[in-house]
C-alpha cells in the first residue's frame, strides 16, 4: 500500500480482528516486543500492540509481528510494517510503502479448502488501499531469522516455482506500486492496473476458463488463477500458462527485492521474480 501508517493502520487493525476470528483461539500465540524479545500474546500483549498501531503518533516506522511459535517458521503469522512516507527517510523514496501479511499453514488450506481461504483473503483485503497483494503457498520465515536459512532451500525454489519467498520487510521496502509475479490469487488496483492498461486489455490478455475476476471497491479486482495455488513442480509438469500470461503482463512492473540474507549469487531475486515470464 503505497500510503502512510496513519492513513492505513485502522483498517489493517480491523484486518488483523478478522483474520484472528478466523483462526484457532490462541493460533497467535506470542508478540514481539519493542526490545526485540517474543513474549505471550496476553491481554497485555494485544493492548500494547492496538496502541502501537492506533494510538502512537512518534516515529517513522511501525513494525508488528505476531506469531504461532516464536521458535517454528510457517503456521499463523501475522506482520505489518508502516512508514511515514513524508518522513525525511522516506519521502524521497517511491519504492517505500506500508505493507501487511497474513499466514496460514497449509492445513488450513487442506481443512477449509480453497474457496473458504479465497472468500478470506477477500475479506481482509476489502478496506484496504492496495495497489497489488496476492496469495500462493510459500516458504515463511519469522522477521529476523532468515540468515539461518538452510542453502538447500534453493534446490525447492528451482523445482516449484509456485512457492513463494515470503519475507514482508524485503517486499515493502521495495515494491512501490509495482509487483511482485503471478499468483494464485492476485490483487489489483491503482495505479498499476491502470498501468497495465485497464481491465478490459487484462481481460483480453487472460482469456483462459482458469482466469476469473472479481471486482472489488475503489476500481480494484481479484483474479482467480485456477481452483487451487499450483505449486508448479518444473519436473513432473508444466507451467500454467495461465500463469505465464499474468507474469507477461506484470513484467514491466515487476520490482526486485534484496535477498542477501539467503546468501544468493547477485542478480538472482531478480531472475526469481521473471521466472514465469519466459
Amino acid at each position: 500500500m503505497r500510503r502512510s501508517h496513519e492513513d492505513v493502520a485502522p483498517a489493517v487493525w480491523r484486518a488483523l480482528q478478522t483474520y484472528q476470528r478466523a483462526i484457532p483461539p490462541k493460533a497467535l500465540g506470542w508478540y514481539a516486543s519493542p526490545d526485540g524479545d517474543m513474549l505471550p500474546l496476553d491481554e497485555q500483549g494485544w493492548e500494547h500492540t492496538r496502541k502501537k498501531m492506533l494510538e502512537r503518533t512518534w516515529g517513522a516506522e511501525w513494525r508488528v509481528s505476531l506469531s504461532e511459535d516464536p521458535g517454528e517458521a510457517g503456521g499463523y503469522h501475522f506482520s505489518y510494517d508502516g512508514r511515514k512516507l513524508d518522513d525525511d527517510l522516506f519521502s524521497r523514496d517511491e519504492r517505500a510503502t506500508s505493507g501487511v501479511s497474513f499466514s496460514f499453514p497449509t492445513e488450513y488450506l487442506l481443512e477449509h479448502g480453497p474457496a473458504h481461504l479465497r472468500a478470506l483473503a477477500l475479506d481482509l483485503g476489502r478496506e484496504l488501499p492496495f495497489s497489488f497483494g496476492q496469495a500462493s503457498l510459500a516458504v515463511v520465515s519469522h522477521p529476523g531469522a532468515w540468515g539461518a536459512v538452510p542453502n538447500d532451500l534453493l534446490g525447492l525454489l528451482h523445482r516449484y516455482w509456485g512457492l513463494d519467498l515470503q519475507d514482508l520487510g524485503e517486499t515493502s521496502r521495495n515494491i512501490g506500486t509495482g509487483a511482485r509475479g503471478a499468483y494464485w490469487l492476485t490483487f489489483l488496483g491503482q495505479p498499476l492496473l491502470g498501468q497495465l492498461g485497464g481491465l478490459e486489455a487484462l481481460r483480453q490478455q487472460l482469456a483462459f476458463p482458469e482466469v476469473t475476476f472479481e471486482p472489488m471497491e475503489d476500481t480494484r479486482w481479484l483474479l482467480t488463477l485456477g481452483e487451487w495455488p499450483d505449486v508448479m513442480d518444473t519436473e513432473t509438469g508444466t507451467v500454467p500458462a495461465w500463469y505465464r500470461a499474468l507474469a507477461r503482463q506484470l513484467a514491466p512492473y515487476l520490482r526486485e527485492e534484496h535477498v542477501d540474507w539467503l546468501n544468493l549469487h547477485k542478480g538472482y531475486s531478480h531472475g526469481w521474480s521473471r521466472r514465469l515470464c519466459e
